[in-house]
Protein backbone atom coordinates (compact mmCIF):
# COMPACT_ATOMS: atom_id res chain seq x y z
CA UNK A 1 0.00 0.00 0.00
CA UNK A 2 2.51 2.24 0.94
CA UNK A 3 4.55 1.73 -2.25
CA UNK A 4 1.68 2.36 -4.51
CA UNK A 5 0.95 5.74 -2.72
CA UNK A 6 4.81 6.11 -3.06
CA UNK A 7 4.37 5.55 -6.95
CA UNK A 8 1.18 8.01 -7.08
CA UNK A 9 3.07 10.74 -5.58
CA UNK A 10 6.09 10.27 -7.62
CA UNK A 11 3.56 10.31 -10.29
CA UNK A 12 1.58 13.16 -9.63
CA UNK A 13 4.96 14.99 -9.12
CA UNK A 14 5.65 14.23 -12.67
CA UNK A 15 2.19 15.42 -14.09
CA UNK A 16 2.76 18.66 -12.11
CA UNK A 17 6.33 19.11 -13.49
CA UNK A 18 5.23 18.53 -16.81
CA UNK A 19 2.31 20.83 -16.52
CA UNK A 20 4.72 23.78 -15.10
CA UNK A 21 6.81 22.67 -18.16
CA UNK A 22 4.38 23.09 -20.71
CA UNK A 23 2.41 26.51 -19.28
CA UNK A 24 6.78 27.31 -18.34
CA UNK A 25 6.52 30.63 -19.71
CA UNK A 26 7.98 32.54 -17.28
CA UNK A 27 10.41 35.42 -18.95
CA UNK A 28 8.42 35.32 -22.24
CA UNK A 29 5.29 37.08 -22.94
CA UNK A 30 2.22 36.21 -21.45
CA UNK A 31 -0.16 34.91 -23.30
CA UNK A 32 -3.54 36.86 -24.15
CA UNK A 33 -6.48 36.64 -21.41
CA UNK A 34 -9.44 38.41 -20.19
CA UNK A 35 -10.75 38.86 -16.89
CA UNK A 36 -14.48 38.73 -15.99
CA UNK A 37 -15.16 40.39 -12.27
CA UNK A 38 -18.14 40.00 -10.30
CA UNK A 39 -20.01 42.89 -11.56
CA UNK A 40 -19.60 41.77 -15.06
CA UNK A 41 -16.82 43.65 -16.20
CA UNK A 42 -14.47 42.50 -18.93
CA UNK A 43 -11.01 43.91 -18.14
CA UNK A 44 -8.43 42.32 -21.11
CA UNK A 45 -4.47 41.98 -21.00
CA UNK A 46 -4.02 44.65 -23.55
CA UNK A 47 -5.95 47.14 -21.59
CA UNK A 48 -3.70 46.01 -18.70
CA UNK A 49 -0.88 47.03 -20.62
CA UNK A 50 1.77 49.22 -18.68
CA UNK A 51 0.54 48.02 -15.36
CA UNK A 52 1.91 44.98 -13.24
CA UNK A 53 -0.89 42.00 -12.89
CA UNK A 54 -1.34 39.64 -10.17
CA UNK A 55 -3.60 36.79 -11.53
CA UNK A 56 -4.77 34.20 -8.57
CA UNK A 57 -6.85 31.79 -8.60
CA UNK A 58 -8.70 30.71 -5.52
CA UNK A 59 -11.21 29.40 -3.49
CA UNK A 60 -13.69 29.97 -0.27
CA UNK A 61 -12.40 26.76 1.87
CA UNK A 62 -8.65 27.44 1.03
CA UNK A 63 -7.31 28.19 3.70
CA UNK A 64 -4.09 29.53 2.29
CA UNK A 65 -5.72 30.99 -0.10
CA UNK A 66 -7.66 33.93 2.46
CA UNK A 67 -4.57 34.76 4.22
CA UNK A 68 -2.83 35.56 0.42
CA UNK A 69 -5.65 37.68 0.17
CA UNK A 70 -4.79 39.71 3.43
CA UNK A 71 -1.21 39.76 1.92
CA UNK A 72 -2.48 41.67 -1.31
CA UNK A 73 -5.04 43.95 0.79
CA UNK A 74 -1.83 44.76 3.44
CA UNK A 75 0.94 45.23 -0.07
CA UNK A 76 -2.21 47.53 -1.76
CA UNK A 77 -3.34 49.86 1.82
CA UNK A 78 0.97 50.44 2.53
CA UNK A 79 0.97 51.17 -0.68
CA UNK A 80 -1.27 53.75 -1.11
CA UNK A 81 -3.80 51.64 -3.60
CA UNK A 82 -1.04 51.79 -6.32
CA UNK A 83 -2.85 52.16 -9.75
CA UNK A 84 -0.01 50.58 -11.48
CA UNK A 85 -1.13 47.13 -9.88
CA UNK A 86 -3.96 45.29 -10.71
CA UNK A 87 -4.68 42.07 -8.87
CA UNK A 88 -8.09 39.91 -9.70
CA UNK A 89 -9.04 37.72 -7.34
CA UNK A 90 -9.98 34.30 -9.71
CA UNK A 91 -12.69 31.94 -8.19
CA UNK A 92 -12.97 28.49 -8.77
CA UNK A 93 -16.14 27.51 -7.41
CA UNK A 94 -18.89 27.74 -9.56
CA UNK A 95 -21.46 26.14 -6.53
CA UNK A 96 -20.66 29.71 -4.76
CA UNK A 97 -23.47 32.32 -5.25
CA UNK A 98 -21.62 35.28 -6.65
CA UNK A 99 -23.82 36.96 -4.08
CA UNK A 100 -22.70 35.30 -0.81
CA UNK A 101 -19.20 37.21 -2.09
CA UNK A 102 -20.41 40.78 -2.55
CA UNK A 103 -19.89 41.16 1.34
CA UNK A 104 -16.07 40.27 1.04
CA UNK A 105 -15.92 41.95 -2.17
CA UNK A 106 -17.06 45.30 -0.32
CA UNK A 107 -14.20 44.78 1.57
CA UNK A 108 -11.49 44.12 -0.65
CA UNK A 109 -9.12 46.89 -2.76
CA UNK A 110 -8.82 44.42 -5.60
CA UNK A 111 -11.39 42.59 -7.35
CA UNK A 112 -13.19 39.25 -7.03
CA UNK A 113 -13.25 37.40 -10.55
CA UNK A 114 -15.73 34.78 -11.60
CA UNK A 115 -14.00 34.04 -15.05
CA UNK A 116 -10.05 34.34 -16.28
CA UNK A 117 -9.89 33.28 -19.74
CA UNK A 118 -6.72 32.82 -21.76
CA UNK A 119 -4.76 29.91 -22.47
CA UNK A 120 -2.10 28.89 -20.37
CA UNK A 121 -3.32 30.12 -17.30
CA UNK A 122 -5.13 27.10 -15.40
CA UNK A 123 -4.16 25.95 -12.06
CA UNK A 124 -1.11 24.68 -11.50
CA UNK A 125 -0.88 21.93 -8.35
CA UNK A 126 -3.99 23.24 -6.40
CA UNK A 127 -4.82 26.71 -5.30
CA UNK A 128 -3.94 29.45 -4.66
CA UNK A 129 -2.29 29.79 -8.08
CA UNK A 130 -1.29 32.87 -9.25
CA UNK A 131 0.51 34.62 -12.27
CA UNK A 132 2.47 38.01 -12.20
CA UNK A 133 2.70 39.92 -15.20
CA UNK A 134 4.90 42.93 -15.59
CA UNK A 135 4.49 46.37 -17.08
CA UNK A 136 6.25 45.07 -20.50
CA UNK A 137 3.11 42.26 -20.75
CA UNK A 138 6.28 39.73 -19.91
CA UNK A 139 5.10 36.72 -17.32
CA UNK A 140 7.44 37.21 -14.60
CA UNK A 141 5.96 34.41 -12.06
CA UNK A 142 3.58 31.02 -12.33
CA UNK A 143 3.03 29.04 -9.44
CA UNK A 144 1.15 27.22 -6.99
CA UNK A 145 1.77 28.19 -3.56
CA UNK A 146 1.04 31.39 -0.92
CA UNK A 147 2.73 34.38 -1.10
CA UNK A 148 3.43 35.86 2.52
CA UNK A 149 4.03 39.60 2.96
CA UNK A 150 7.64 39.71 2.19
CA UNK A 151 7.77 37.28 -0.59
CA UNK A 152 4.95 39.26 -2.69
CA UNK A 153 6.97 42.32 -1.82
CA UNK A 154 10.14 40.89 -2.66
CA UNK A 155 8.29 39.93 -6.31
CA UNK A 156 5.97 42.38 -6.85
CA UNK A 157 7.99 45.58 -5.63
CA UNK A 158 11.19 45.61 -8.35
CA UNK A 159 8.58 45.20 -10.72
CA UNK A 160 6.12 48.20 -10.14
CA UNK A 161 10.06 50.56 -9.89
CA UNK A 162 10.48 49.72 -13.37
CA UNK A 163 9.10 52.27 -15.41
CA UNK A 164 6.50 52.16 -17.75
CA UNK A 165 6.69 51.46 -21.19
CA UNK A 166 6.51 54.23 -23.47
CA UNK A 167 3.20 55.24 -25.22
CA UNK A 168 4.26 54.23 -29.19
CA UNK A 169 4.41 57.92 -30.95
CA UNK A 170 2.47 58.23 -34.28
CA UNK A 171 3.48 58.82 -37.02
CA UNK A 172 1.39 62.64 -38.56
CA UNK A 173 0.56 62.02 -42.35
CA UNK A 174 2.33 64.67 -44.09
Amino acid sequence: MKRWKIHGLAFSLGLAVASAAQAGEVGKPARDYAVTTLDGQKVTAAELKGKVVVLNYWATWCTPCKAEMVVFENYLRSHKNNPDLKIYAVMTESEVPFSKLKPLQAVLSFPIAKRLSGRGYGIKDGVPTSYVIDREGVLRFAAAGAFSDQSFAALVGPLLAQPAPAAPTSVAAK
